[in-house]
């Protein structure tokens, strides 16, 4: 199996509609051994989720602004492994005030929450990590992003965000590269979760994605970016670090829209 005995952190499940749930269910399929987390209320949302993956698993307390929580949560898992194979970052965040058309007017406070919540805790995770993964085997983080080279409507400072967070990772990269240690994103199409439903103008990006992925995307299915991920939190990547893997269909690679899927394709004039 892909992440036979590999041992990883997963963040941010919330219900079973969360990308992170597929990816634990996908992980745990495929032989891993994971330890997922959960903040405040939310934490049994999380472990309420939990009960619906094929294996058991515990949840622990991480609040992924606050240094102190990464802190004993790599406490937790030296005691528990010794070491740490991957790590998935899927926490994102924005008030209301900074998403739905409040770029102009969001104030820094919100705006600031935005960037410490889902850029900046790309690094510190990765910061706190370094020396349990140093110890892991071929180990790799792995964010998740959306197409931020674009303004998408009602996306305002967390487009900004996902922005920083591609950066982030690059530098990150850079820095945990010389230790072993991979650092990627998987920029996902439209997914219909809760963090998306909470986002104004959500249901207009469905159908730039049924106009123009040549692949094809269904916005319900998110088990296609869950082995995306896992790929890359596996050992059979080893020289990818840095990079920034789409899985959107082929969105991000075509200007326009496709032609009706199924219909031949006649060949050029005179062959």
């Amino acid at each position: 199996m892909l992440l036979e005995g590999r041992r990883i952190l997963i963040t941010g499940v919330l219900d079973t509609r969360s990308i992170a749930f597929h990816v634990a269910r996908e992980a745990q399929e495929q032989g891993a051994e994971i330890v997922l987390t959960g903040f405040g209320r939310g934490r049994r949302l999380t472990e309420r989720a939990a009960t619906r993956l094929p294996g058991p698993v515990d949840v622990l307390e991480l609040d992924v602004t606050d240094d102190a929580h990464v802190a004993a949560v790599a406490a937790d898992l030296g005691r528990r492994w010794g070491a740490l194979d991957g790590v998935l970052h899927a926490v994102a965040f924005a008030p209301d005030t900074a998403l739905g058309g409040g770029f102009l007017t969001a104030p820094w406070s919100d705006v600031a929450t935005a960037v410490h919540v889902s850029t900046y805790s790309l690094v510190a995770l990765g910061r706190g990590f370094a020396d349990l993964l140093a110890a892991g085997d071929a180990p790799s983080v792995v964010g998740l992003d959306f197409d931020a080279t674009v303004a998408w409507p009602g996306y305002d400072w967390m487009g900004v965000a996902k922005a920083g967070l591609e950066s982030a990772s690059r530098y990150l990269a850079r820095d945990l590269g010389p230790r072993g240690i991979r650092v990627n994103l998987v920029a996902a199409g439209p997914l219909h979760t809760i963090a998306a439903h909470g986002i104004a103008g959500f249901e207009t990006f469905e159908p730039v994605w049924e106009e123009r992925a040549p692949l094809g995307w269904d916005a319900r299915d998110a088990t296609p970016v869950a082995r995306t991920v896992c790929a890359l939190l596996s050992t059979w990547m080893p020289g990818v670090t840095g990079e920034l893997v789409h899985c959107d269909g082929g969105v991000h690679a075509v200007g326009a829209g496709m032609p009706d899927r199924g219909a031949e394709v006649s060949p050029p004039a005179g062959t």
